[in-house]
């Protein structure tokens, strides 16, 4: 099974009924989703890319888009760095190797924005987030605040997927080891781990899913 799911990543979304997916972007995961049947609930922090993404999202009834930065802490706020890539690399956090792999990613533009836990957000648009056993988490360095923030309701989900650097990506960003740990300590076990990007003086970019079981 491991080996299968190594080849295939996203195997695990065969077992879930709802995703949560932060860092939603343009939605470029929808098709997937609706393959699956799953609700799902995307939030994403970018005006004009959250425009896009509700327009992505009008023929597929079962998934909703919210505008939000998710961090671990409520009505703090922060300086968000757009990029040049439709924002995929947007981030609270400044770029440091992150530019070894992907030279022609830049910023454009910066501007401040109110984050929100994870736990707050669901609680104030009255999500049950019991209807949603994954939580999919793509926020460019900022994941283990993300993850930080869901404390309260993290032993809802099934099924934690993680994209990470295991080296300094961006400025101070959270890598591979201190997701592992946190993610450890509250119960989850890695069950894939698969590798999209390589930097050549060292360092790797991945998905990793893990699985809750306590």
């Amino acid at each position: 099974m491991r080996s299968l799911l190594r080849r295939e990543p996203d195997r695990f979304l065969r077992k879930v009924s709802g995703v949560i997916h932060v860092g939603a972007n343009t939605g470029q995961e929808r098709d997937l989703y609706e393959k699956y049947g799953l609700r799902v609930i995307w939030i994403e922090p970018i005006p004009e890319v959250f425009k896009t993404l509700k327009a992505n999202l009008k023929s597929y009834p079962r998934q909703r888009a919210l505008e939000y930065l998710v961090t671990d802490r409520d009505s703090a706020e922060y300086k968000f760095h757009i990029s040049n890539n439709d924002g995929e690399s947007s981030s609270i956090l400044d770029f440091k190797w992150h530019t070894d792999i992907w030279p022609q990613v830049v910023y454009v533009k910066t501007i401040v924005l109110r984050s929100m836990t994870l736990a707050s957000l669901l609680k104030r648009e009255q999500i049950d987030v019991s209807e949603y056993d994954a939580l999919i988490v793509d926020t460019q360095g900022s994941e283990l605040l993300v993850l930080k923030g869901a404390v309260p309701i993290l032993h809802k989900f099934d099924y934690i997927k993680v994209e990470i650097p295991d080296f300094e990506s961006y400025a101070g960003c959270c890598k591979l080891s201190d997701i592992d740990l946190f993610l450890t300590r509250h119960g989850y076990k890695e069950i894939v781990r698969h590798k999209f990007a390589e930097r050549v003086k060292g360092g790797s970019y991945y998905n990793i899913v893990y699985e809750r079981i306590a």
